[in-house]
């Protein structure tokens, strides 16, 4: 008998010791995600608004069509073409853009810009991630560029700093991001240019601007993305955008 109890022990035993790795694994498995999930899950969280053959998401300002091509890939305009909006309005986001540009070339990614009757450009309501020919522009229109018009500053308002910018013809990086107020530019894997909307500061740096004129601007918390045309070739590609 007490055989028997020592055998039937023995066997419990060996049984709970094989059985508990197996569901402690599973247990963790279910509880952490693995990197590969995780990574996955952070790449859904963006959209696309260019790749590099739709132009579903934008359209002209004021206008139900675009007059924008695609050209290799990317999204272009030799100028007078009018500048491009998205279709869908963004407060807080993350946007990401390759960008290359002309010599002696000027434009610009305005964001948060509205549409209403009373504008007659994108600019007026919107800031503006300046892109630009820092090299030429100067040269070629007889002009001496100021910093806060240079590539990547908050155009007129918050200059660049630590640039680097690709030879010319070559696609740079652009990032901008807006988080409640709070607006980063980014280039090329660098933060250029880093400031606060709303803010006494920010009411004191537009007043002593052009854009003291136009009583709307940058006071919006939502509102479009442009491109714009500023008559100068530039193109754009690999655009996306996620909501913060």
């Amino acid at each position: 008998m007490n055989r028997i109890l020592f055998l039937l022990s023995i066997s419990s035993w060996l049984t709970l010791s094989c059985s508990s790795p197996s569901d402690s694994v599973s247990t963790a498995n279910d509880e952490e995600p693995s990197a590969e999930t995780a990574t996955t899950s952070a790449e859904s969280d963006w959209t696309m608004l260019f790749d590099g053959s739709s132009m579903d998401a934008w359209r002209n300002f004021k206008s139900d069509t675009s007059a924008w091509r695609i050209e290799d890939g990317a999204l272009n305009t030799t100028g007078g073409s009018g500048d491009l909006i998205t279709k869908e309005t963004y407060e807080n986001f993350e946007l990401e853009f390759d960008w290359r540009i002309t010599e002696g070339g000027n434009s610009g990614v305005i964001y948060l810009s509205q549409e209403d009757d009373q504008y007659n450009s994108t600019f007026e309501t919107g800031p503006e991630y300046q892109l630009i020919d820092d090299e030429s522009y100067g040269t070629v229109h007889n002009i001496e560029l100021e910093k806060n018009q240079m590539s990547g500053a908050n155009y007129a308002l918050n200059e660049p700093q630590d640039v680097q910018l690709k030879p010319l013809g070559e696609y740079n990086q652009g990032k901008i991001v807006v988080d409640n107020g709070h607006v980063e530019h980014w280039l090329n894997g660098r933060k250029v240019v880093e400031y606060d909307l709303w803010t006494d500061e920010w009411n004191t740096r537009v007043a002593e601007t052009k854009f003291k004129d136009m009583p709307d601007y940058g006071k919006s918390k939502s509102g479009h993305i442009a491109l714009q045309d500023h008559g100068d070739p530039i193109w754009f590609k690999n655009i996306r955008i996620r909501k913060l």
